[in-house]
């Protein structure tokens, strides 16, 4: 017997899936769980060829790891319990797991743009400084970048889930999305859920306008740098792979934040689905548009050998990594 979402005696949230489309919600659910699975495995592939080849250590390759990583934490945090939800009916999350995973949804997506800023910069070094790369792009450095990177995203997190936990949910206990968006369920508080609102607004405005303004500094010192000379057109193609990806993080994001702070744009449904895009979407073609297409990482997922090692490209510790195709 499905739950009932108007049981106030009980404290659990009741998923919906898709409002709108619950006649697809079998299709919903082969598109997100084919997604679902290629994004683990292209990001695992990466995570294994970088683990395993000692020639992949470079900053950059690093910094690959933690978006692959991330993209792995970011999907899985929400498309396991979107399938249950989908396929299976299995609506029914508690307080605490709904909480849990709003906390990881939220701080895995400002971790991927820290990390996403972090790539502008080591682009930037290595196009502009690149006899300084390693000196000032050291293990230690990049490790230091990390954790900066994701204490930032849980410190950001932490007086957002205090708000929200402390809201009163008496009423209907239906979240009108696939998986605990914040907005979705602040929406059932009794009180105003206006603070946490305006926090989540203010918190991510300042951290996606402040990551786009610094991505667009570095590109921007990197075209003054490279215009007229030989090296643009490599340099270009360089930087070319980590624009897509940020593109692709955060337009979808943009988008996705504006329908759900002015919902009479867009239908429900429409809200959510861009929700699950963006949270999908990047992590399934990051390890296609940018580590993949690397050469080295290329060669190396391609070799026989158990190792996965290749000697015959000495140059990827002893200069800056140049990705391109």
């Amino acid at each position: 017997m499905a739950p009932d979402p108007f049981n106030t005696s009980s404290s659990s949230f009741i998923l919906t899936g898709v409002p709108g489309l619950e006649s697809f919600h079998t299709y919903l659910g082969i598109l997100f769980c084919s997604a679902y699975i290629l994004a683990v495995v292209g990001n695992g592939a990466v995570l294994l060829v970088l683990g395993l080849d000692q020639a992949l250590q470079s900053p950059s390759h690093l910094l690959l790891a933690m978006l692959a990583l991330t993209d792995v934490l970011m999907v899985t945090s929400a498309v396991p319990k979107m399938l249950s939800v989908l396929w299976l009916g299995s609506a029914e999350i508690s307080p605490v797991s709904c909480f849990v995973q709003m906390f990881l949804v939220h701080s895995s997506t400002a971790a991927e743009s820290g990390v996403l800023l972090a790539m502008a910069a080591d682009r930037y070094v290595a196009v502009c400084h690149p006899l300084r790369y390693h000196t000032v792009l050291s293990s230690r450095a990049v490790a230091q970048v990390g954790l900066a990177v994701v204490l930032r995203a849980v410190l950001a997190m932490v007086p957002l889930a205090g708000m929200v936990t402390a809201l009163p949910y008496c009423g209907s206990h239906a979240v009108p999305h696939s998986y605990c968006e914040h907005m979705a369920v602040t929406s059932l508080a009794c009180a105003s859920p206006g603070p946490s609102r305006l926090y989540s607004l203010l918190w991510s405005s300042l951290t996606v306008g402040t990551d786009l303004a610094l991505i667009a500094v570095s590109y921007g010192m990197i075209l003054r740098a490279v215009l007229g000379k030989e090296s643009c057109r490599k340099a270009l193609s360089t930087c070319g792979c980590h624009l897509s990806v940020v593109l692709l993080f955060y337009i979808p994001g943009i988008v996705s934040v504006f329908c759900q702070h002015f919902p009479g744009a867009v239908s429900v449904s429409t809200q959510v689905l861009l929700a699950d895009l963006y949270l999908t979407l990047p992590a399934l073609l990051n390890p296609l548009v940018y580590s993949l297409r690397s050469r080295q990482i290329r060669r190396a997922l391609l070799r026989q050998e158990p190792t996965f090692g290749f000697r015959d490209v000495p140059s990827a510790r002893n200069s800056p990594e140049i990705i391109s195709g």
